[in-house]
């Protein structure tokens, strides 16, 4: 399967150990950096991986910070990439074939690379969906329908109103509703 990777300077060693190991089992890996331990902005290497796999580069990014769970947040702010965190290897099939997930984000705080190697294994179940054939196309369509309601739906803001008469403060948050 071709990849591609990515962390920022928390995830590393871990990223490093996930290169050497994917490409060891003939998997073809475009490592997107970081390259060393200087701190940087996880977000810059999230849309790197993001962007590859959206463009159509790799069926699959893994991304590596120190929970895994803010290169989660920047990545899904990308078009067309449903990343997930994971930290063991039901979550991590569950969310490739019931979710679909393109983008699978590891915490090397979280995660050991033994048990990473493992969660990056149970995300390949091309054959699983490719069994399922029509069936999966269709709930994946049908799920994209309804998620991309919500995100087409836009942000409201609710009038909202609270007093704490036991402390005598009062809160008021007021704003038009759409």
């Amino acid at each position: 399967m071709k990849l591609v990777i990515g962390s920022d300077h928390a995830g590393l060693e871990l990223k490093n150990d996930l290169l050497a190991h994917l490409s060891a089992v003939g998997h073809v890996v475009n490592d997107l950096g970081t390259y060393d331990t200087q701190s940087i902005d996880y977000p810059d290497y999230a849309e790197k991986v993001a962007l590859a796999v959206a463009d159509g580069l790799a069926p699959l990014g893994i991304l590596v910070c120190g929970s895994g769970q803010g290169m989660c947040m920047a990545a899904n702010k990308v078009s067309g990439v449903r990343a997930a965190v994971c930290s063991d290897t039901f979550s991590a099939h569950a969310v490739r074939e019931h979710n679909d997930a393109n983008v699978l984000c590891l915490g090397q705080r979280v995660v050991g690379p033994g048990l990473a190697q493992e969660i990056v294994e149970s995300t390949d179940s091309d054959a699983r969906i490719q069994e399922l054939g029509a069936q999966i196309i269709d709930y994946h369509a049908r799920i994209y329908d309804l998620c991309a309601k919500i995100t087409d739906s836009g942000a409201r803001i609710y009038d909202l109103g609270a007093q704490i008469v036991d402390s005598g403060i009062r809160i008021c948050a007021l704003g038009a509703t759409s």
